[in-house]
């Protein structure tokens, strides 16, 4: 591979969603788009999860945690395809954009919210793999990742566009939260066999292979619950639900079954496309629902399942 493809592969570009769909999603909750800030807020979002994709490499590698015998996609320091120092210095830098990139946005809302949660989230991003006892180590990873890459990437996107959180944008980001959360599940129950020999104690390791797919699943069928309880919450109480109309999502579970299907029994390298799958779902799901949103606004208050509400 050329390097420029190198590095391509080693951003991980199949979770970028993960960081991404959420500001896609948040902004149209909002209803209101500033164009510059939507833009920083993609910024933001990418940077986080290339930065972390990118650190992760970097520990785990020079940690010995990635080995030979991992089953997943090559990673750049393990794989001796970019030395630890530039493998590292990518983390930073892609951290350091979306630093940047929220400072703009902080300056132009709430300096003080929004430096708050960004500190937070850039620690996050190190921590994950880095420090003293990283917390992807300690069964904390899936938590982190509901509240980065769920409520607070899809509340902030909305935040930042019309400076408050409305209730949809929390039923979102529960949905997307979950579906962040099966992408890791589908990782790390990959990785069980060589994260448990090297002492990483991942909520995968802890549950053991059995209930780490039955976990995994949960998060799926949850995360499409959550936005079908939040319309119908909707209908009773507007300003509480989330618009039905973002019940398109739903036509995401077409694309789930495969991976629903294939989590019960594969192994090994066998487990990769539902790793990629999942990713699938969640960027159709975000997608959808963002559609949803957007019709919701330029069709009419009516909804599918009541016209005249």
């Amino acid at each position: 591979m050329t390097q420029a493809r190198i590095w391509w592969e080693g951003a991980r570009p199949r979770t970028l969603g993960a960081g991404v769909v959420p500001v896609l999603v948040g902004t149209a909750v909002a209803g209101h788009l500033i164009w510059w800030r939507f833009a920083a807020a993609l910024i933001v979002g990418a940077g986080l999860q290339v930065g972390v994709n990118f650190a992760n490499d970097y520990f785990d590698g020079v940690r010995g945690v990635d080995t030979h015998d991992r089953m997943g996609p090559p990673r750049l320091t393990q794989g001796g395809l970019a030395s630890p120092p530039a493998v590292l210095a990518a983390a930073l830098l892609s951290l350091g954009a979306a630093g940047v990139a929220g400072l703009a946005l902080a300056l132009a809302t709430s300096p003080v919210v929004i430096l708050a949660v960004g500190a937070l989230a850039l620690m996050a991003a190190l921590l994950y793999s880095g420090g003293p006892r990283p917390y992807g180590g300690l069964g904390l990873g899936e938590l982190m990742v509901f509240a980065f890459f769920g409520l607070l990437a899809t509340c902030g996107s909305a935040y930042v566009q019309v400076e408050t959180v409305p209730a949809g944008a929390w039923w979102c980001g529960s949905a997307l939260g979950l579906l962040a959360v099966a992408i890791l599940i589908a990782n790390n129950l990959r990785d069980i066999p060589t994260d448990a020999q090297a002492g990483k104690r991942t909520v995968a390791v802890r549950l053991g292979d059995t209930r780490t797919r039955l976990l995994y699943r949960a998060c799926v069928v949850g995360s499409f619950a959550v936005v079908a309880l939040g319309a119908l919450v909707h209908v009773y109480a507007p300003g509480v639900g989330v618009t039905p109309w973002a019940m398109l999502g739903l036509a995401a579970w077409i694309p789930a079954i495969k991976p629903m299907e294939l989590v019960g029994a594969a192994t090994g390298r066998d487990l990769v496309p539902v790793l990629i799958g999942t990713a699938r779902v969640h960027a159709m799901f975000g997608l959808l629902v963002t559609a949803g949103l957007f019709l919701s606004r330029h069709v009419g208050p009516a909804h599918p399942l009541h016209p005249r509400l």
